[in-house]
């Protein structure tokens, strides 16, 4: 399913032992860890695009501690997936909800993200997925029509990608911060929280039909050293103020899509 990246290319991808191989001879080495690195040149803004190994650590940690739980929860019974689904996280970070919902579930899942820290974090802790790092807003580097479930977690939304690689009958779900997401750490910082569910279903009204919406939240009693996580992952710094204990809201809009 996989598609050469390189650019006016885009040939299937064959896998040799370890590595990948276009009929043009484009090559891309399989790490050691598991996962394929088809990032081009031209596709980075950085030398180290995406997450940092700070958020993804930070992250990581959050989800050990369990505060992400109930969010995963709820995300895996409004997806309602089989051992019959093909699935692909755009903007998957560090695997945490793919992976736990194909353990859960059995299906196929493959996750993408810019960032070389986060992927190789996910194929060390999910080697039975697939993870691809390059950049989603670009390029989905997979066939047309090749998932049965596309996933966009406070992540990626290339509307047309998802469309293009997303079965006729395939759903589309797509996460993003509600207003009242982490409100107790932006009303520290002065930053009010924003509803972006209008603007987001219209990113996707072409090729897409809105079948249903939730919003999932929970709050978590976080001392200080879980609180400066949270803060690691988003990039927002309390700045003048000290670090404390505290109860923190976490909360998404999800949308469900249906493919047209």
């Amino acid at each position: 399913m996989l598609l050469c990246p390189v650019r006016d290319c885009h040939l299937p991808l064959a896998r040799e032992e370890r590595r990948l191989v276009c009929l043009r001879g484009h090559s891309f080495d399989i790490a050691r860890s598991g996962y394929i690195n088809l990032l081009q040149p031209q596709d980075r803004r950085s030398k180290r695009p995406g997450d940092t190994p700070y958020a993804v650590a930070a992250r990581r940690r959050l989800h050990d501690r369990g505060v992400t739980e109930p969010l995963l929860r709820a995300i895996g019974e409004i997806l309602n997936t089989s051992p019959a689904d093909t699935v692909l996280d755009a903007g998957c970070g560090d695997g945490f909800y793919l992976g736990s919902l194909a353990r859960q579930n059995g299906f196929a899942a493959h996750g993408v993200d810019i960032s070389i820290t986060a992927v190789d974090a996910a194929a060390r802790r999910y080697p039975e997925s697939e993870w691809i790092v390059a950049n989603a807003d670009r390029l989905v580097p997979y066939a047309d029509r090749s998932f049965s479930k596309v996933l966009s977690i406070t992540g990626r939304m290339n509307a047309s990608e998802f469309r293009r690689v997303l079965r006729d009958d395939g759903h589309l779900l797509v996460a993003i911060a509600a207003p009242d997401d982490l409100a107790e750490l932006r009303h520290a910082t002065g930053r009010a929280g924003r509803d972006r569910v209008a603007r987001t279903i219209e990113t996707f009204a072409d090729g897409f039909k809105l079948a249903d919406r939730h919003r999932i939240t929970t709050a978590a009693d976080l001392d200080a050293a879980a609180v400066e996580d949270v803060l690691l992952a988003i990039y927002r710094p309390l700045r003048s103020q000290p670090i404390r204990a505290m109860l923190v809201t976490f909360s998404l809009d999800v949308l469900l899509f249906l493919a047209l």
